[in-house]
């Protein structure tokens, strides 16, 4: 999609972990899409620790075009620090994520360009269909829908990280220094004219996935807790609950005893209520140790990411 009269700078953040197999299309699709949109672009690929070759194959692709920009991390950070690492010094007036797999076609920057310059200030994709397992998009599936009954900042249904934004809300969001990162929701909360575009998921033509399911279920921890205060809220109801249900079975004891002279049942009925209470205790200090945790894990001010070497250089 050709957008003639689009006189901005486009940036577009790639985060890259073992994808050697697929570095070469990656930029060469990416580079097409974004060339037929703006002549004035940059293309950061951020190395998230890999051990594979990807990185000597951006810093060969980087000194062939300088416009593609090369970030190696120290180690691998994860996949959400990663595209923070390239938002830092992305430098274009309409600002681009997309995932280093090909999953996310980057010939729909071209649509999210033209819906911005309609007047929208954020463009995200939502996956209409994907091509994982069926136990992954089951999972998938059920998540989204309980974040979004669970989270005072509605984010949209099956939306990921692929979008584009105008740098006014890229530099809101930069603002915000959050350990526990979950950049989808901060991009919702930041709030602007967001539109949504629904596309159909592309499978994987290469490689594996890199995101397991226990990064997958740490994600979608980070935003429960982030944008949430339901389950904090959990443990008052679980104490009432526990609360009228001693009441109740302590009103039938007393009945059953100067009623109709039935003794209690003795150590099996006393055994059974501190279990209960006892796993009730341990339940609600586990949520409230979370939000202790993530409280700790904020005030430390810890870097989300270091970077080891810069091919930045135009």
């Amino acid at each position: 999609m050709c957008n003639d009269n689009v006189n901005h700078k486009i940036s577009i953040v790639v985060p890259i972990y073992n994808e050697e197999e697929v570095i070469h299309s990656l930029c060469d699709r990416t580079v097409r899409s974004v060339m037929a949109i703006s002549p004035d672009y940059e293309i950061i690929f951020v190395d998230d620790g890999s051990n594979d070759k990807s990185l000597d194959l951006l810093i060969e692709l980087h000194e062939a075009n300088p416009r593609l920009k090369v970030v190696s991390l120290s180690r691998n950070f994860g996949h959400q620090s990663a595209i923070l690492a390239g938002l830092t010094i992305a430098r274009g007036d309409y600002i681009g994520i997309m995932d280093g797999d090909l999953q996310d076609p980057p010939e729909l920057f071209g649509t999210f360009v033209a819906k911005i310059e309609v007047g929208y200030d954020v463009v995200y994709a939502v996956r209409r269909t994907r091509k994982e397992s069926f136990s992954k998009r089951t999972l998938y599936w059920f998540y989204y829908r309980i974040f979004y009954s669970l989270s005072e900042t509605k984010i949209p249904l099956d939306s990921g990280d692929f979008c584009m934004m105008k740098r006014k809300v890229l530099d809101e969001i930069l603002e915000i220094p959050e350990q526990s990162l979950y950049l989808r929701g901060i991009r919702s909360w930041v709030g602007f004219k967001q539109c949504s575009f629904h596309y159909d998921r592309e499978p994987r033509t290469v490689g594996e996935a890199k995101y397991d399911l226990k990064q997958l279920f740490q994600l979608a921890y980070n935003g429960i807790y982030s944008f949430s205060s339901v389950p904090i809220r959990i443990m008052r109801w679980v104490g009432l609950i526990t609360i009228v249900l001693c009441v109740i079975y302590g009103a039938k004891i007393l009945t059953n005893y100067f009623f109709f002279r039935s003794a209690p049942q003795g150590f099996a009925t006393i055994a059974l209520g501190l279990f209960f209470l006892g796993g009730v205790q341990l339940f609600s200090l586990g949520i409230l140790g979370e939000y202790i945790h993530r409280t700790y894990n904020e005030s430390r001010r810890r870097p989300l990411f270091i970077i080891d070497r810069n091919y930045t250089d135009d």
